[in-house]
């Protein structure tokens, strides 16, 4: 307030101005004001002088100022005191004492006025400063209980929107509980199969039952679980639901009491302001109060409607939740009824599979027993053959010994009757030479004269050394292979020429004696080798003896546990072998340049002790180049590694130790003999004369007039037209050959990319190979000069290509050894794909898969591709554990000093009982390392993972460590 103006009884406008009602104000500083005081008129007197006082007030100072209409100068009177007594009073003169007096009480009851006044005043200033303190605690209050309103709302928003995400993981956590068991109930459906194949192969029933009782325990499990999920669902719902709600509610009606509250409040302290200030200044900023009162009132009702909105919001996402409780119920009661269903199915299947089982039972018997019966008698007229030929070996080696012995007698005596003959040949040569020299006696003969006797021969048959050629030259009495007859012939020395002319022998220097014919000498002389060579035949035929009672008790005792061998171990499937081969790639890049074969076949023993079940020979017919991959004269199997003969003798040694052979057969392209009138190589010559009618079309170097080629062009040489019925006809003939007279047992297919795999089928249908391997060699998928993770299509192709064949070969993994490059250098990752099978063509048909590191290609001297040889001990870990049909390459067996490992590890394969198809679970597969189970009995580990079986509560059983390579490898056999 900045003035009050009275109106006195003697005619004074009195000015107060108190430094208090300032403070109040303008906060406590001082200020000035200015009165401008206008004529007026009283109601006494005349009207008055214009006054204008301006008075500066500091502290609490009073100013009185009196204008009468007499007087002519201003009389101006100032009060100053701290106590409010004059200190100092200016008068004017010319005034009267009547109008001093009514002054002096006008002020003194101003001055009682004035106390009045500021009693009441400080009375309201108190009242005010209580009313704005109430107003500051009650606005503070409203904004302290909105924000704990705002933050109870948003509490309850989160509490309500985690208490949803709870439900909802909740929901989805049960979902899968539902589909777990699900799994469950199909899992056990599926060991039920299993039990019932299990009971169909050992013919029981107590095992159907239980299989029956586990179906009913799963179904019953399946169906509580899903009732208690449902439980849980709706529990869980309608709790948060009706907590988020009572909460929002009461949160709602504490925030509406307090605006009530401060509404009232603010009414009062409005009714209280006008009750008892009825100054203009003091309504007017009660009302500005009251308008920021109304304005915190809107907000709040803002706020309230926001928050009604947000209840609204929370009460349609309630809706929603229980349209999806209800959704879910549906969805539950769904899988009820498809539970329901499922069990009926299941039971209508276990019933089907419980009469198919015992109709199956009952052939099995029967069969069984046939079978039986059967075999019983095969193998016990197999077992009285067998001991017949054992007797009749017995008898004839008796026979052969009572024989050795007449011989030996024989022996004896043609050799006294030899001595007897020889002696009297002396003789007659002595009488001869006597009557020749007219009785010279010895030693008196003419220098100058040599004399032959039946040619110059007689000398060299009647020594013991001629024995000894004689039967190097000839041998013992069994046919000799012509490359031994050749070295023997070699070292043998040539008899001297025999003369046959009388002319030439009467003027010559030799003389010729009249002996005994030729054919007497001779007859003694053969007599003599007949009967050594006889003791030669005795040795030879024992040998033989022995060795046919070795192969009878071998086929003995196969026959015995052939009963005991598992379906696993006899041929799967065609194209396959027995499932548990591991092939021996027995040459490389440079093998060409030593008498191979001959080297070759004395490790055929070696190999067999390590292991090995097959040999893969090199291509064996005539070529251009060396190594025998540019074919020429089909039947022609003098090669660079040796000749047909010594071919033969290796792989009759590697029969004798039961390794399969495989040929290496180049049937995309063959060279030609002659050129055509156009200078073009494409006539061929041998047993095989084709010309450009058996070259496909499409080849640009070779003019040929076939079809145009399934498959891609090899540029070398021409590539042969396989939809030519002449052309199949004659390599059919040509592989039956090599099965039936070289002893091939299988192939080893080169660049099957250049011809259809259907003609592949119908040439393995025509030779009935023991095993084929397909060399389909495809680049693999890089970006940016990185191996691609996805290498789906490049093995897609090579699956193609056996589908083609349909299964009947097998092909090599080139998918496996190009991702090996990569994933054994800490990206282990790269050995599982998104199904958690293996990412080459092993984890698609593993018993197609023939995995290899090396080959005569990619290492030796050629190194297209070569394998990194710090990672081959971990390579060869991985495929020789894993399923498919491995390789090893002969230079890392013979060369790189790894054979050892090697060995260890097919051992661990043998023990583990491993084969083409064995189960794989993959544990593991990241940047430290690779860990899976292959089989029931072997669990590897690559890499520095820190990882043990025995700690793992999934894998049953006692794990023995088998082999341990540190960080590199290690193996562990279940005991």
């Amino acid at each position: 307030m900045d003035a009050i103006t009275l109106n006195g009884a003697a005619g004074f406008r009195t000015f107060l101005c108190n430094r208090n009602a300032f403070a109040g104000k303008h906060g406590g500083r001082s200020s000035y004001f200015e009165l401008n005081c206008k004529t007026f008129h009283d109601q006494k007197s005349s009207p008055r002088k214009l006054l204008h006082v301006n008075a500066w007030l500091r502290g609490s100072r009073p100013v009185v100022v009196s204008c009468m209409s007499d007087s002519s100068e201003i009389q101006r009177a100032l009060i100053d005191g701290e106590d409010g007594n004059p200190s100092k009073i200016t008068e004017v003169p010319e005034i009267h004492k009547d109008e001093l007096l009514a002054t002096q009480m006008a002020l003194s009851d101003a001055q009682s006025q004035e106390e009045v006044i500021e009693k009441e005043r400080d009375i309201m200033l108190e009242k005010l400063a209580r009313a704005e303190a109430k107003q500051q605690e009650y606005h503070a209050s409203i904004i302290h209980e909105k924000e704990l309103a705002v933050a109870e709302l948003e509490a309850a928003k989160d509490i309500f929107h985690k208490k949803v995400q709870e439900s909802v993981e909740e929901k989805f956590h049960l979902e899968s509980k539902l589909i777990l068991a699900k799994q469950d109930a199909v899992q056990l459906a599926v060991q039920v199969e299993k039990l019932a194949e299990m009971a169909f192969q050992q013919a029981t029933s107590h095992i159907l039952e239980d299989a029956q009782m586990r179906v009913t325990a799963a179904e019953t499990s399946a169906a509580e679980a899903a009732y208690q999920i449902e439980e849980q669902i709706r529990s869980a719902t309608e709790g948060t639901i009706s907590s988020i709600v009572d909460q929002s509610k009461s949160a709602i009606a504490k925030a509406l009491a307090a605006a009530e509250a401060v509404g009232d409040h603010t009414k009062k302290v409005v009714t209280t302001y006008a009750d008892d200030l009825n100054l203009i200044d003091e309504i007017a900023s009660i009302k500005n109060q009251n308008i920021k009162l109304q304005k915190t009132v809107t907000d709040l009702e803002s706020q309230l409607l926001v928050s009604n909105n947000e209840i609204n919001k929370l009460k349609l996402e309630l809706e929603q939740t229980r349209q999806q409780a209800t959704a879910y119920e549906l969805h539950t009661r769904d899988a009820e009824k498809e539970l329901l269903e499922f069990q009926e199915s299941s039971r209508k299947a276990t019933h089907q599979m419980e009469e198919e089982v015992k109709t199956w039972l009952n052939k099995m018997k029967k069969d069984a027993a046939e079978r039986k019966k059967a075999a019983s008698k095969s193998f016990k007229v197999e077992v009285e053959t067998i001991k017949a030929a054992i007797e009749a070996a017995k008898e004839t080696a008796h026979s052969k010994d009572e024989a050795y012995l007449r011989r030996c007698a024989a022996l004896q005596r043609s050799l006294k009757a030899s001595e007897s003959a020889s002696k009297m040949w002396r003789q007659r040569a002595e009488i001869a030479e006597a009557s020749l020299l007219n009785r010279v006696p010895l030693g008196e003969q003419d220098e100058n004269a040599t004399y032959v006797v039946n040619g110059g021969r007689i000398d060299l048959l009647m020594d013991d050394d001629s024995q000894k050629l004689k039967l190097l030259s000839d041998g013992p009495r069994r046919e000799i292979p012509e490359w031994m007859a050749r070295r023997i012939s070699s070292v043998c020395p040539k008899f001297p020429p025999m003369k046959t002319k009388l002319s030439k022998d009467k003027f010559s220097k030799f003389k010729y004696l009249k002996l005994p014919k030729p054919e007497e000498v001779w007859s003694i002389a053969n007599e003599k080798s007949k009967d050594v060579s006889t003791l030669v035949e005795q040795v030879i035929e024992k040998e033989v003896i022995e060795k046919k009672r070795k192969a009878l008790e071998r086929a003995l005792h196969r026959k015995t546990i052939q009963w005991q061998r598992t379906l696993e171990e006899t041929k799967l499937e065609p194209g396959t072998g027995t499932g548990r081969e591991i092939v021996f790639q027995g040459f490389n890049w440079e093998s060409w340049r030593r008498q191979w074969y001959l080297d070759l076949a004395p490790k055929a023993a070696d190999l067999s002790r390590s292991g090995m079940t097959a040999i893969w020979f090199p291509p064996p017919t005539e070529s251009v180049a060396p190594q025998g991959y540019m074919p020429s004269d089909l039947y022609n199997l003098n090669s660079a590694y040796g000749s047909e003969e010594e071919l033969k003798y290796c792989i009759q040694e590697m029969r004798n130790q039961e390794l399969l052979t495989l040929g290496d057969v180049v049937l995309n392209h063959r060279c030609a003999h002659k050129q055509s009138p156009n200078g073009v190589w494409n006539i061929y010559g041998g047993k095989l004369a084709w010309g450009p009618e058996a070259i496909v079309c499409d080849d640009p170097n070779f003019q040929g007039r076939g079809n145009p080629s399934s498959g891609d062009i090899f540029h070398a040489a021409p590539n042969i037209d396989h939809s030519q019925d002449f052309v199949r006809g004659d390599i059919k003939g040509w592989l039956n050959w090599l099965r039936n007279d070289i002893g091939f047992d299988g192939w080893r297919l080169d660049f099957v990319r250049g011809f259809s795999g259907e003609y592949v089928k119908e040439y393995i249908e025509a030779s009935q190979p023991a095993f084929a391997i397909g060399e389909y060699w495809d680049s693999l998928a890089y970006e940016g000069g990185n191996l691609c993770y996805n290498q789906d299509a490049h093995r897609q192709r090579i699956i193609n290509w056996i589908n083609a064949t349909g299964g009947t070969s097998s092909a090599f993994d080139v998918t496996t050894k190009g991702i090996l490059h990569s994933a054994l250098h800490n990206q282990y990752w790269r050995l599982i794909d998104p199904q958690g099978k293996p990412t080459g063509v092993m984890g698609w048909w593993p018993s197609r898969a023939v995995t290899f590191l090396e080959n005569h290609d990619t290492g030796s001297t050629q190194g297209h591709w070569p394998f990194p040889r710090d990672k081959l001990m971990q390579g060869y870990a991985y495929i020789l554990t894993h399923p498919g049909t491995p390789v090893v390459f002969y230079d890392h067996f013979y060369d790189f000093g790894i054979r050892d490992i090697i060995t260890e590890l097919i051992e661990a394969r043998r023990r583990a009982g491993i084969h083409c198809r064995s189960p794989l679970k993959i544990f593991h597969a990241n940047n430290d390392g690779y860990v899976a189970k292959i089989g029931e009995t072997l669990v590897m580990k690559l890499g520095h993972l820190d990882w043990n079986p025995s700690k793992e509560v999934h894998l049953d059983g006692s794990w023995q460590k088998f082999v341990d390579k540190g960080s590199d490898y290690q193996v562990w056999l279940r005991q």
